[in-house]
């Protein structure tokens, strides 16, 4: 089964390689990140996020609960660096509810059947089975790869400057994070991936360090002297090399 679809702003595609998966479980997929783009967009003038940020409304889904309690985890663990209330804007929890919607999607595809799958939003991935090959896109040139990672039931995410430019902002002191090139985690989960990555590029090179020492998390990282970063126990595909700085 292939599927693909414009979805949250980003294409989304998905490929699961098992033949008794009904298309069912691709229409629960992409049925739930629509719900989740409608629900916590602050884009949306009339999803949740953006009428809690205005004041109309005093109760929240559980939904968002969960995603509010991440975001205010990850912003006490870096200090500030990342903050979905910046000075200045609204509540943009866009940084979190990517991976975790995406990660819960990949939950109603083993729900549905799915043993061996690969769920792509925007370049961040999740998986199912495998092994998997995940390419790391060159942050200064989008014809090459740094190097191209194995993964088995788990996800890969990475922040940088090359797609959006200066976006993500050091919340410490309100200024573009400009310290790395791009981030790349590995972890268990995409909520987990996606959140760390962000939240360590917003820390600038020290985020390296931060992003590494996290549980279960490994980290492909270039900073802003084009240096290259990773952790020891990075899965590196075999027969790929890659310059190296161990973290």
């Amino acid at each position: 089964m292939r599927r693909v679809e414009h979805v949250m702003g980003f294409p989304v595609s998905l490929r699961v390689d098992d033949a008794d998966v009904p298309e069912e479980a691709a229409d629960a997929v992409f049925a739930w990140l629509r719900e989740a783009d409608a629900r916590f967009s602050p884009f949306r003038a009339d999803s949740e996020v953006s009428r809690l940020d205005r004041g109309d409304v005093t109760r929240i889904s559980a939904g968002l609960r969960e995603v509010l309690d991440l975001c205010e985890e990850y912003r006490a663990a870096t200090g500030g660096a990342f903050d979905a209330r910046l000075p200045g804007r609204g509540l943009d929890p866009c940084a979190v509810v990517k991976g975790w919607s995406v990660q819960r999607a990949a939950g109603l595809l083993r729900a549905g059947g799915a043993r061996r799958f690969c769920l792509n939003a925007g370049g961040d991935v999740v998986t199912g089975g495998g092994p998997w090959r995940v390419g790391v896109r060159h942050p200064e040139d989008a014809g090459r790869l740094c190097t191209v990672l194995e993964v088995t039931d788990g996800a890969v995410a990475t922040s940088a400057r090359y797609a959006r430019g200066d976006h993500i902002v050091d919340g410490r002191t309100g200024r573009p994070a400009t310290g790395l090139l791009s981030l790349t985690v590995v972890a268990p989960t995409l909520t987990e991936a996606d959140a760390v990555a962000t939240a360590a590029f917003a820390m600038g090179a020290e985020g390296v360090e931060w992003a590494a020492a996290r549980e279960g998390c490994e980290v492909f990282a270039v900073d802003a002297g084009r240096r290259v970063r990773r952790t020891p126990g990075l899965p590196v595909a075999a027969g790929e090399r890659t310059g190296r700085t161990p973290v």
